[in-house]
């Protein structure tokens, strides 16, 4: 993922995709957060990893076919405060490349969800990254 940094006009973070609290506490760690800061370290970008919230528990994607992933995720993200402090200075998210950060891409459900939280908040430059790329499973 490392060589993968995007070229950006301006200022960028990494934007962990977070998990729901109850997965959060059985899992101890969130995966998609412990890869965006590994990135940080390499891009030398920030991690704002409490911008994006989960707005509600969702089951997980993995049993999901690919037409139903999009429904599970619909409204589950939310962007805490769209004036997030950073470093003793409030930025406008406006300004900003975001760069979200999962572990598994398998139809882009998440992070098309994801993105239209940030998109509503104002964002207007958002790509995404991930660790690996799932093989969609024939549910036929």
């Amino acid at each position: 993922m490392a060589p993968l940094r995007p070229d950006t006009d301006g200022p960028s973070a990494l934007i962990p995709i977070p998990l729901a609290q109850k997965r959060l506490r059985e899992r101890g760690y969130n995966q998609s957060e412990v890869l965006a800061r590994a990135l940080a370290r390499k891009w030398r970008i920030p991690v704002l990893p409490d911008l994006l919230v989960r707005t509600r528990e969702t089951p997980t994607q993995t049993a999901l076919t690919p037409g139903t992933r999009l429904a599970n995720v619909a409204g589950a993200f939310g962007v805490r405060n769209a004036k997030f402090g950073m470093r003793n200075f409030a930025f406008r998210i406006s300004t900003f490349t975001f760069v979200l950060v999962d572990d598994v891409f398998t139809t882009g459900a998440t992070l098309a969800e994801a993105a239209r939280a940030l998109e509503q908040a104002g964002a207007t430059r958002i790509m995404g990254v991930t660790f690996a790329r799932a093989a969609i499973p024939d549910f036929t």
